[in-house]
């Protein structure tokens, strides 16, 4: 698989590594790739999207997630996360991330998740309620993937 270039991706977010980052082979480990992804879409639906995770009435449960990698990255670089929709459903988006070292055109690493949204009480699924679909589509990618 080939990474992605900037271009595909419409938001960035800076990322701090942190010593724990590092695996014993002297650069992130694996898992960490995961927290990043989970930290830039959680930072987008709180932001843009109007997500109250503290008491809102819909939560985000994600439910498929993976990644590729491409090249190491390690303690004490800056990367950036950069993020794109590859699919908006009715209950559910996948999200595209791509770790970049700080100023790289390409990623480093390419992931994806998918969060459907439930009601907090129950925890059924619920249609995206309007306001943050309408920001969700603003980063969305059509069917070949370009912008």
């Amino acid at each position: 698989m080939t990474p992605k270039d900037r271009a595909y991706y419409k938001r960035f977010y800076p990322i701090t590594t942190r010593w724990m980052d590092n695996d014993i082979y002297g650069h992130v480990n694996n898992v960490t790739y995961y927290s990043y992804f989970d930290s830039a879409a959680n930072r987008f639906l709180i932001e843009e999207c109007g997500l109250d995770i503290h008491s809102g009435d819909i939560i985000g449960f994600v439910v498929s997630s993976g990644c590729e990698y491409y090249t190491p990255v390690a303690y004490p670089q800056q990367l950036e996360a950069g993020l794109a929709i590859e699919k908006l459903g009715n209950s559910s988006v996948r999200y595209n991330i791509g770790i970049f070292k700080a100023g790289e055109d390409y990623a480093a690493a390419s992931g994806h998740f998918t969060h459907v949204f439930v009601t907090r009480a129950q925890q059924k699924s619920v249609r995206i309620p309007d306001v943050m679909r309408a920001a969700m589509a603003n980063i969305q990618c059509n069917d070949s993937g370009e912008r």
